[in-house]
């Protein structure tokens, strides 16, 4: 079973391992949701869509569908 963005808890730190998809929007890339990078969920808001990160320093929210393709190892 493979961990995502999207099943973290409020707090729960990790690393991006891998983006399982080529629709990423580039906006997410150019921001720093890239491999080896640490991610923070802050918060979501209700029924998880979206979620509020950090990424490398940068807020950054994202949509349940996105976050589900983006692979971490929690720390």
């Amino acid at each position: 079973m493979k961990t995502t963005i999207a099943s973290l808890k409020k707090g729960q730190k990790a690393i991006i391992q891998e983006i399982t998809t080529d629709r990423i929007p580039l906006k997410l890339l150019e921001m720093g949701c890239l491999p080896g990078n640490q991610v923070e969920l802050l918060l979501t808001a209700p029924f998880q869509c979206p979620m509020y990160l950090t990424i490398n320093d940068s807020h950054l929210a994202i949509r349940k569908e996105v976050a589900e393709q983006i692979e971490v190892r929690i720390l």
